[in-house]
């Protein structure tokens, strides 16, 4: 079936109290308005449409950045959902097919659920998604006859027979996309709101004699997001999951609560994942690496049987091969290390080439920014590169060559060469002692005088 998403991302967030729109706080990493697109792109839509109100021109850069394809509309003044949906009239206009009508703040929807509402809208005019409240409190009833959705009632507006009804409204709707805005059109707003609702079109579809029912899910997929508090608890909820599906599909996480994953982290199986570790966005692990206690992974590639860690720091552009060793408080940024390499301890690469089996002694750095530009720094295939060497780039160390420790290396290294960069030692007999005993006379001499 041809599909569209329309996704409402328009409100304020008031009680987020914060100058950022509401469907941009994160979870995971990612806008709670990216978790909404991605869920609904694996329906594989023909648009997009994003309907934006307050702090519409971020809204915008963060929902064409993810998709460059999304239009983004702008509901000027918030008359209430049925209203908010309207707007993607115009960017549908030529669209024959499906439309779902998603919220950017109910980030977690999952695309099983989206496919089974696609699925009962091949035989149904408007599809309803619905879940059996816990607490049904103030969301809007589910008002049906055996699987006919009758109407749905907001909550203000319902009588206490309805309020006692527990299958409750999340408002995602499919619908085909005609039909949808020809029902928002007869909307009123007649209401205790004032506003134009769009749950009103299944109370004005089943009066045209058109079907309606509902698709229901666990609640914990309609979870919306209104406040710093329930950011909160829908990032544990994200993250307790998440460790949930890594666990259940081979990844050892040997203290769960202690691990933080991003919306699109991927780990192989048999990994084995130490305590208080941070994956922020674009991660991928392979099977039967290890990644040992507090390190921190974002925009990277680990390969099979690689060892991260304790305490490294991976950025975005790190490119690990297998069985490659990178040890405590190490930072790899925008560059390659090939299999078997070591950058054991204290070391910075970035934007740089490691070779193979090369080894990196501690506190190695490749100076790749001269405040305006930054430069690469190739390192060839086995070679050793001494502890506390400085590479200044743009450099080369051929295959095989050394470096000397302590060494400023601001020239290129011929293959199995030696490169050696630093003052001679310079030796004065007896001069420790004599300065050491002047330093504590003038110490002395201060302490007299204060």
């Amino acid at each position: 079936m041809n599909t569209s998403l329309i996704i409402l991302a328009a409100g304020k967030g008031t009680r987020m109290n914060s100058d950022l729109p509401k469907v941009l706080h994160p979870i995971a990493g990612d806008p709670m308005l990216i978790h909404a697109m991605a869920a609904g792109a694996t329906l594989e839509p023909i648009h997009t449409v994003v309907v934006a109100g307050h702090g519409a021109e971020e809204v915008t850069k963060a929902a064409i950045a993810y998709d460059e394809e999304a239009t983004v509309v702008v509901q000027a003044e918030q008359l209430g959902t049925g209203h908010a949906v309207a707007q993607a009239r115009d960017a549908l206009k030529d669209f024959e097919g499906t439309a779902i009508v998603l919220y950017g703040d109910t980030p977690f929807v999952s695309p099983e659920t989206l496919a089974n509402m696609m699925q009962a809208a091949q035989s149904t005019d408007v599809v309803v998604l619905g879940f059996e409240a816990a607490d049904a409190g103030r969301y809007g009833r589910l008002v049906m006859e055996g699987t006919s959705l009758e109407r749905i009632v907001e909550f203000k507006d319902a009588s206490e027979a309805e309020r006692a009804i527990t299958l409750c409204n999340s408002g995602v709707i499919a619908c085909n996309a005609a039909l949808l805005f020809d029902l928002i059109d007869a909307v009123g707003n007649d209401n205790a709101s004032g506003e134009y609702y769009l749950t009103d079109i299944i109370g004005l579809a089943r009066a045209r004699g058109l079907s309606a029912t509902a698709v229901t899910c666990d609640e914990a997929e309609t979870l919306g997001v209104n406040s710093r508090a329930q950011l909160a608890e829908a990032e544990a909820a994200f993250q307790s999951r998440a460790r949930a599906t890594l666990m259940e599909d081979g990844v050892t996480l040997q203290a769960p609560d202690t691990v933080f994953l991003a919306r699109d982290t991927v780990i192989g199986r048999d990994t084995l994942v130490e305590p208080n570790v941070f994956f922020g966005a674009g991660v991928t692990v392979e099977s039967g690496a290890h990644i040992r206690a507090f390190s921190h992974l974002e925009g990277c590639h680990v390969s099979r049987g690689a060892v991260i860690g304790p305490y490294a720091r991976l950025r975005p552009g790190a490119e690990l091969a297998e069985n490659t060793r990178v040890g405590n408080f190490v930072e790899i940024k925008n560059a390659t290390v090939s299999e078997g390499a070591k950058v054991n301890h204290l070391s910075y690469v970035g934007d740089a080439f490691v070779g193979a089996h090369a080894n990196i002694g501690a506190g190695t750095i490749t100076c790749n920014y001269d405040g305006v530009m930054k430069h690469h720094t190739h390192i060839g295939a086995h070679s050793f590169i001494g502890s506390n060497t400085m590479l200044v780039a743009p450099v080369s160390v051929g295959d095989g060559a050394m470096t000397g420790s302590g060494s400023v290396i601001t020239s290129d290294v011929e293959p199995d060469a030696l490169a050696l960069a630093r003052a001679p030692q310079v030796e004065k007999p007896g001069m420790a002692r004599k300065l050491m005993d002047k330093l504590k006379a003038q110490k002395a001499r201060q302490q007299r005088s204060s």
